[in-house]
């Protein structure tokens, strides 16, 4: 499946440019072109596009103008900014912005901005169709399992469109990171589609603590506490990259007294 695309460039030789390149492209689409937002607009809410191509510098209504006005809307593109100005990144990113291309670009500079709108379009695609698992979960947390269910200690999680049964000694941490819920391995960060609530409930309770609304970790692989600010603390892990994980002021007089500090 192809993504949908429109260009926004009020410069004909820029759009031009900018088509010649994505028609070299296996993954987009373009089903529309237009030279100014207001034009654009007029068409995003008309159809549904995946990715929006976008100048900054045009007549009217910036482009930047244009990606905040787009936030509000129910049907919202992802959008990638195509410019010659190289000090309105931080702006751009400020309204989600996926990538930041400057003109004149190269191909596999553009390649690498699309690929990454098909990665997110590919996970929102999982997280969506895990919706209904979810709510299901989620009734199943308030009216309680099944009799008679079966509990293994592992947790399905995705890599690499594979299914992997992780064993709940071999988690580090869970976490949740842009609408979505990661568990960390030593050495791999997986997708999985349970909640943190859910995988609190799923887990061994003696093992795995709640020490932020985020973050969900397991205490065996814990290596240090380390104070940080206002009551709260920072746990060192023991993966591969040594990574921190926080503990929230509420959570770390629970964490203490667990650990008898």
């Amino acid at each position: 499946m192809k993504l949908k695309a429109l260009i926004v460039d009020d410069e004909y030789p820029a759009r031009q440019e900018l088509r010649h390149a994505l028609n070299s492209t296996e993954d987009v689409e373009i089903v529309g072109e237009a030279t100014n937002a207001q034009e654009a607009l007029a068409l995003i809410k008309a159809l549904d596009y995946q990715v929006l191509f976008l100048d900054i510098s045009m007549p009217g209504m910036s482009g930047l103008e244009l990606g905040a006005v787009i936030q509000e809307l129910p049907r919202r593109p992802h959008i990638v900014f195509v410019t010659a100005y190289d000090e309105y990144a931080v702006s751009a990113f400020e309204v989600n912005a996926v990538d930041y291309i400057l003109k004149p670009f190269e191909p596999k500079r553009l390649k690498k901005a699309i690929d990454k709108v098909v990665k997110i379009t590919q996970e929102a695609g999982v997280l969506q169709s895990a919706g209904e698992v979810r709510a299901e979960r989620e009734a199943e947390l308030k009216t309680g399992p099944p009799p008679n269910q079966i509990r293994i200690e592992r947790v399905p999680a995705e890599k690499q469109g594979k299914t992997i049964l992780v064993a709940e000694s071999d988690i580090f941490y869970a976490f949740t990171e842009q609408d979505y819920v990661y568990i960390k391995t030593f050495n791999n960060k997986l997708f999985t589609r349970f909640t943190l609530k859910e995988l609190e409930a799923r887990l061994n309770p003696n093992v795995f603590f709640r020490t932020h609304r985020c973050y969900l970790v397991n205490l065996h692989k814990v290596k240090e506490i380390v104070p940080f600010f206002n009551g709260t603390y920072n746990l060192t892990v023991e993966d591969q990259e040594t990574s921190e994980v926080p503990v929230s002021r509420a959570q770390a007089k629970k964490l203490k007294k667990i650990l008898g500090l």
